[in-house]
């Protein structure tokens, strides 16, 4: 019998980005929740080994606060509003309207990500989800302290609240339309604190 027929091809295993495989996990925990997606159905979606998965991630832990850190920084980027000197109303109902459309862009990812995941707060991903809200929070207050905004902790907790409603609505079903309108009131709203 011939040695070589059972034998695997040798050579590097399949590479893949990093980049690409944490925006296919963001896709899956966005649309099915963390608790719903295996890692059987990251690495078949992501085109690598249950090894290879772990190696390059740690765990479906590590992958998902990863995962979190580029939805953080790339679907409503705090940085691009939460300018020095920039006026804290436009910035913060900048902010509102911009979640208002993201949250409603994807039918199948509707919501916010973190916020939602954020519910399940005793869980280890809904730490690591909570644990970003609140970073996030803490960036907020910082601008306000930075414009001398009075208050600010209240102003940064008035706009968490009007997230979580803008994301609970968009899970809900409405469409983009109906959040842009409420987005909109909360930041009339914030015009009574800043």
């Amino acid at each position: 019998m011939d040695s070589k027929v059972n034998k695997r091809p040798r050579g590097r295993p399949r590479e893949f980005a990093l980049d690409t495989a944490i925006e296919v996990g963001q896709h899956l925990f966005h649309e099915h929740g963390y608790e719903n997606v295996s890692v059987a159905t990251l690495t078949e979606a992501i085109g690598i080994t249950p090894p290879s998965f772990y190696t390059a991630f740690g765990s479906k832990e590590a992958f998902f606060r990863m995962v979190l850190a580029l939805y953080s920084a790339t679907v409503i980027p705090l940085d691009r509003f939460l300018l020095p000197g920039r006026s804290p109303r436009i910035a913060l109902s900048e902010m509102l309207l911009a979640a208002a459309r993201a949250y409603a862009t994807h039918p199948q990812r509707r919501g916010c990500l973190i916020l939602e995941h954020a519910k399940a707060g005793i869980t280890t991903w809904g730490s690591a989800a909570t644990q970003i809200a609140a970073e996030n929070r803490s960036k907020v207050v910082a601008f306000l302290q930075a414009s001398n905004v009075a208050g600010p902790t209240a102003v940064a907790d008035y706009l968490a609240v009007a997230m979580l409603g803008l994301s609970a609505a968009a899970r809900e079903g409405w469409d983009e339309g109906r959040l842009l309108a409420v987005a909109e009131n909360a930041a009339v709203g914030i015009d009574q604190f800043v």
